[in-house]
């Protein structure tokens, strides 16, 4: 059983790569995934979490009131956040907006950017990862910035070929199917996440602790696993082998709510997802996502949300 893999799978994320950057020594640009960048991928996002994949020389990234980081060919480097960061050959240089160098191809192909003065060269291509959900507690435990050499992960060669794919399809006028996209992105995501999670140790890493733990992180998979079982804290603490108090005790300091709230609020989310993608009645709903009656079920979206389900669909 792997608890991250089981809780990645929940986030629900939408994907894609939008541009296509080349630049030569000496560059400088600030850049930030806006809505116009992932329009033709996702509606709306809540949460924007934005990818540089560096395929070709070296370059710098900087976040306000982080230290700089140096990113290498064959890395990649995450915003989970989405914060206004600069990219550049080296310190010190001038930047312009990344937005303002874009050319937009004109057979609906992937954008570009060409920019430098004439030196050593750097390519990468732009992604980004895009969810509708307002919060969820992965994503909020992540620090600004993330980097993963892609070439000390198993699936390194599947993620260049997809990238190259992708890109020169984009590129050719071609787009590629949106899973393919996805898949690319999320992987990308998956695999960094998991590196961070299994190399940082310090006290504050949050929830992620929580998925660390071996009895918290077993009992994160179980609830992952089945969201409509039936958990009560006892069945949840004997799964983990634990006591009742012991159990509550230690999932409520590892991830920060208790262990029935924390299902609820799952529970509630996935209510949310299958509001927007499916036709089910809100009764349907209620029973797939572990409610016994739908009065119950509305009750809970409403404390929860502010809205009932049918008033949440309709204004979607």
């Amino acid at each position: 059983m792997d608890p991250l893999s089981d809780v990645l799978r929940s986030v629900r994320l939408t994907g894609g790569i939008f541009l296509d950057s080349r630049f030569t020594a000496p560059w400088c640009v600030t850049a930030k995934i806006t809505a116009e960048d992932y329009l033709s991928f996702l509606s709306s996002a809540s949460q924007v979490i934005a990818y540089h994949v560096v395929f070709e020389g070296r370059l710098l990234l900087s976040v306000e009131c982080e230290p700089p980081l140096v990113v290498n060919a064959g890395e990649v480097v995450l915003l989970p956040r989405n914060d206004l960061h600069t990219l550049a050959s080296a310190a010190g240089l001038e930047p312009v907006s990344a937005r303002d160098l874009i050319q937009v191809s004109p057979d609906g192909g992937l954008a570009r950017i060409f920019h430098g003065g004439g030196g050593d060269a750097t390519r990468l291509v732009c992604g980004f990862l895009g969810s509708e959900e307002t919060s969820n507690p992965l994503i909020a435990t992540l620090p600004r910035v993330l980097k993963l050499d892609l070439h000390q992960v198993s699936s390194w060669d599947w993620i260049e070929a997809s990238v190259r794919f992708a890109a020169g399809e984009l590129a050719a006028g071609k787009l590629p199917t949106s899973s393919v996209l996805s898949r690319l992105s999320e992987l990308l995501f998956v695999e960094a996440v998991r590196h961070y999670s299994s190399t940082h140790t310090d006290h504050d890493l949050g929830w992620l602790r929580g998925l660390r733990d071996p009895y918290v992180g077993r009992a994160l998979a179980i609830i992952h696993r089945d969201i409509r079982a039936p958990w009560s804290v006892e069945a949840l603490a004997k799964a983990v082998a634990l006591s009742r108090s012991a159990f509550v005790e230690r999932f409520t300091a590892l991830v920060g709510v208790p262990p029935i709230r924390y299902l609820t609020v799952c529970r509630l989310q996935a209510a949310k997802q299958h509001l927007r993608d499916s036709a089910k009645t809100v009764c349907q709903l209620a029973h797939a996502v572990g409610y016994e009656s739908e009065e119950a079920f509305s009750r809970a979206f409403k404390r929860e949300f502010g809205l009932s389900p049918v008033q949440w669909r309709d204004r979607g």
